[in-house]
């Protein structure tokens, strides 16, 4: 819940925002977005239980936006049909963080967290 709730505070500055340069479709963007950001809410959630400090959950939020948004996107040759694989808008993003989540929440149940 926290992942999609954080997910949703995100819209109200993307939406009116030309964020994503214009590239594809906004619906199926922020579908993308949300399905990206959600999984990352067990991820941070996990970390946050573990060490009883909301600090990991910050720093792994900054680093998620220093890395997607100033090292891999900029990395990315841009193409025909990129902007649906790459970015916090892409398929990628909820693939990986939906692998991780699992990951960390079978953990979790296993830690009693």
């Amino acid at each position: 819940m926290s992942g999609l709730t954080w997910s949703i505070w995100h819209w109200p500055g993307i939406l009116p925002s030309d964020y994503n340069a214009g590239e594809g479709n906004l619906l199926l963007q922020m579908l993308l977005f949300t399905a990206g950001v959600a999984p990352q809410g067990i991820i941070y959630a996990y970390f946050s239980f573990k060490s009883n400090s909301l600090w990991p959950a910050v720093i792994l939020h900054a680093s998620h936006n220093l890395f997607i948004q100033q090292v891999f996107t900029p990395l990315t040759i841009r193409g025909s049909g990129t902007h649906f694989c790459i970015d916090e808008f892409g398929i990628l993003l909820p693939v990986f963080s939906s692998i991780v989540a699992i990951y960390f929440y079978r953990r979790a149940t296993t830690e009693g967290l």
